[in-house]
């Protein structure tokens, strides 16, 4: 089964990341099917796209949209899949779900995202951890000039998407709302809750 512009995928694990195991327990942390933060966005690639270009290969590990695996019910209260379930535990997904891909261990951002890492704010008065709108680039494609990894950048409110990837949590964002490329100071230090390193 190939499709002529959609990716064929299935999840890595589960549907839901809501259990975290503690010594021989199994903590459940959510129970609710609506809420995104607990739906797993990662799954492996089983058939590429036979009339689209990408450089993601049959194999790779793919982050994709929250919205693929939830579930959700409809008006009468059952419960259904996504518009991207096609049976068997398989998904059919737009290359616009799918945000990086990972091969040989290394991740790599598609063109038109790049993902970011919070830098500690160092305002005192502030009770917030984290500087708002800007972050330290982690991963980013080829497609805008003048910006690497471990560049310091601002981008436009509203426009961070949070993932964990190799629990470090991390802000995708598109390339086009990448306002501002910051002179490193040398002390900026990266962010990162506890919450994600156990994830």
């Amino acid at each position: 089964m190939r499709a002529l512009y959609n990716f064929i995928i299935k999840p890595i694990g589960k549907r839901y990341n809501n259990t975290k195991k503690i010594g021989s327990k199994e903590l459940i942390l959510n129970t609710e099917i609506f809420n995104h933060q607990y739906v797993n966005r990662m799954a492996k690639v089983i058939t590429v796209p036979k009339l689209l270009n990408s450089d993601i290969k049959i194999g790779d590990t793919v982050l994709i949209h929250h919205n693929v695996f939830r579930r959700w019910h409809n008006v009468k209260g059952i419960e259904k899949n996504s518009r991207d379930y096609i049976g068997n535990n398989l998904y059919s997904v737009n290359q616009d779900q799918v945000f990086a891909y990972k091969r040989n261990n290394i991740w790599n951002a598609l063109r038109g995202f790049c993902f970011v890492q919070p830098i500690e704010s160092k305002d005192q008065f502030n009770i917030n951890k984290e500087k708002p709108l800007v972050g330290v680039v982690k991963y980013i494609n080829d497609d805008i000039g003048g910006i690497k990894v471990n560049d310091t950048i601002g981008f436009i409110p509203d426009s961070e998407y949070e993932f964990v990837i190799n629990n470090t949590r991390l802000y995708r964002v598109l390339t086009k709302f990448i306002t501002i490329k910051y002179e490193n100071e040398g002390n900026e230090k990266k962010y990162n809750p506890r919450w994600a390193e156990s994830s």
